[in-house]
């Protein structure tokens, strides 16, 4: 390889290095050894091979290509393209013609190999997603997108699959397997015109100031509280690598957890050999066990997506408890455990199993806002005996607590019963105690720690969890 081609990946390593992404030296020096025999002419090659060398976590892909669309951009500039966008006759763009032409061209295998959907893309976007901004000539993704609305187009593309009359008389492309690989298309063609936006704007703007809003954040750096659909469906899948990861960490500080109590009977004997002055104490040989927990956490609306990420997590540790309990809330406590029991099948459905508690349990008797006071109240008074001191309590939400009572002194008793009390925040810390937030004040009966990504979350359960 070149030099000035060296520099170039070795910076194109440090960007993801920046962005979260772990590489080590060996991974550059593969990703090296992979580039001196590729076809650097082929993209898509060099995406792979770049892809295999420097990746180790699937998950992270997304950020990997957009990144790589960033420092390996297909060109320069606007594309030469060889036809035009249908247009009426007063020669405006013709949507509906756009929207036709798409749904054939996906539809077509080939369109994408001999260039003809790329064409049809750069087109798109330098036709329907310009605008002009105060510094001059822009691109809009959401513009183009609002405009040609692949979502729209799934059965026009799965028809124009089809390519004719359906069985017995049916419309053509109605079949699951057709719908399936026109909505695959849809998708597609959605990131296609995004990474055509953001190559025309890294022109205009450079890669790096792109960079720091069209690169998304890794999926366990993704804010609980902020996540959108397809951001919550990305964190899910963090699940159970960190749960394993976890789940090994727990067992190895459970193996070389404190030494066990003093044994009195061993360190008299040992003492003869110095006058009978205990020197050293002999302690029993631990014997590890394994804690009872007790989750409280908040399902109303602005924190449901942490505390259901929470609850998955939980529960694809609970071999490492003998007990775990669950309790829900909006402004009333109630137990909803049998809810999330594997044996009902909430393991394969937990979204499910997370609904029909929403919509069944006792978790909100009075204005459905969330009321933690009352919660605490109720909590004590109806399941405060079930704390012991050989388990742990994990509550979960933001104590946001629409200015009603703090009921600061049963949260205090709750933890006074339990062996260890943590509340894990999904807001920023610098929010606590801000509008009708009360996390300042409860932090003071209770450990809070500030769980706003997975990333943190992991780390606060792996530090924290009983042994």
């Amino acid at each position: 390889m070149t030099v000035p081609l060296v520099a170039h990946l070795t910076d194109f390593v440090d960007e993801l290095r920046r962005r979260g992404i772990e590489v080590g030296p060996s991974g550059l020096i593969d990703a090296a050894s992979a580039v001196a025999v590729l076809d650097l002419l082929d993209r898509e090659q060099l995406r792979e091979g770049l892809a295999t060398t420097l990746l180790s976590d699937s998950a992270h892909r997304g950020v990997f290509d957009r990144v790589f669309d960033l420092w390996f951009p297909i060109a320069l500039g606007k594309r030469t393209v060889t036809t035009d966008l249908p247009r009426t006759e007063d020669g405006e763009v013709d949507i509906d013609g756009v929207r036709e032409m798409l749904a054939q061209l996906l539809a077509d295998d080939s369109a994408e190999g001999d260039g003809r959907l790329g064409e049809a893309v750069a087109m798109i976007v330098d036709a329907l997603g310009r605008y002009e901004s105060t510094r001059g000539e822009a691109f809009s993704a959401y513009q183009a997108l609002s405009a040609v609305s692949p979502q729209t187009l799934i059965a026009a593309i799965a028809a124009a699959m089809a390519g004719g009359p359906g069985d017995a008389g049916e419309r053509p492309g109605t079949d699951p397997l057709h719908r399936a690989a026109a909505r695959a298309k849809a998708a597609d063609l959605r990131a296609a015109i995004e990474s055509e936006t953001q190559r025309r704007m890294a022109d205009r703007n450079g890669r790096d100031r792109v960079g720091e809003y069209a690169v998304p954040p890794l999926p366990e750096n993704i804010n609980f509280l902020s996540a959108g659909a397809r951001e919550q469906l990305e964190i899910r899948r963090t699940i159970a690598p960190l749960a394993r990861l976890l789940a090994a960490k727990l067992e190895i500080r459970r193996r070389r957890a404190h030494r066990g109590a003093v044994d009195v009977r061993k360190t008299l004997r040992a003492s003869m050999s110095t006058g009978g002055v205990p020197i050293e104490l002999s302690h029993r040989k631990p014997r590890p066990g394994r804690p009872e927990l007790t989750i409280i956490c908040d399902v109303s609306g602005s924190v449901a997506g942490f505390s259901q990420f929470t609850l998955r997590l939980v529960y694809a540790l609970r071999q490492q408890f003998s007990k775990v309990r669950v309790f829900a809330f909006v402004d009333t406590v109630d137990e909803v455990t049998d809810f999330f029991d594997p044996s009902s099948g909430a393991e394969n459905d937990f979204g499910a199993a997370m609904h029909e508690m929403i919509s069944t349990a006792r978790i909100s008797t009075r204005d459905g806002h969330s009321d933690y006071g009352h919660m605490l109240s109720g909590f004590v008074a109806e399941y405060g005996e079930t704390l012991t001191h050989r388990g742990a309590l994990l509550i979960l939400g933001d104590a946001r607590n629409n200015f009603h009572d703090t009921a600061l002194g049963a949260l205090r008793e709750l933890v006074e019963r339990a062996r260890h009390a943590y509340w894990l925040n999904p807001e920023a810390q610098a929010h606590w105690g801000t509008g009708d937030s009360a996390a300042d004040v409860y932090a003071e009966a209770i450990d809070m720690f500030e769980c706003r990504n997975a990333t943190q979350l992991g780390r606060v359960i792996a530090d924290l969890l009983p042994i």
